[in-house]
């Protein structure tokens, strides 16, 4: 099942964000990947995720780190960007089997760096430029599909 969004400003993007951490109650744990060029929306995204999840503190993209985890009453998030992996062998270097998806989210950009290593995605996003806003693409996953 897909959803295709129009997004005309960044509060649109970060308000998609938050409409998906509501439905993220469902279920412990999952893997959301968001793909899109750079600058499409996918930080914009999961700072809106984070913030409708009660994270106050500064959401970062994880470009540098890689990495950042989250715990938050209503879920505990790794936020991963992989867009300066080479491949899976260096995802497990960052130690993300420490965080179990049937326990844990992840929210992944750019997982196509390290698709081998991932877990199976609940969602994905496709994010793409559309005139001067932007467009998301979402397509749902089933559990265990």
């Amino acid at each position: 099942m897909s959803d295709v969004r129009r997004l005309p400003d960044l509060a649109a993007t970060e308000a998609l964000g938050a409409s998906i951490a509501y439905a993220m109650d469902e279920r412990p744990g999952g893997a959301i990947y968001l793909r899109g060029p750079l600058g499409a929306g996918k930080t914009s995204f999961a700072r809106g995720l984070l913030r409708a999840l009660g994270v106050t503190g500064a959401v970062r993209s994880p470009t540098f780190t890689l990495m950042e985890v989250y715990e938050t009453r209503r879920a505990s998030i790794l936020h991963l960007d992989l867009y300066r992996l080479s491949g899976s062998d260096e995802l497990y270097q960052l130690g993300v089997d420490e965080y179990p998806p049937d326990a844990w989210w992840w929210l992944v950009e750019w997982p196509e760096r390290a698709a081998e290593g991932l877990p199976p995605a609940s969602l994905e996003i496709e994010f793409a430029y559309a005139g001067s806003g932007r467009r998301a693409e979402l397509i749902y996953h089933r559990r265990g599909a």
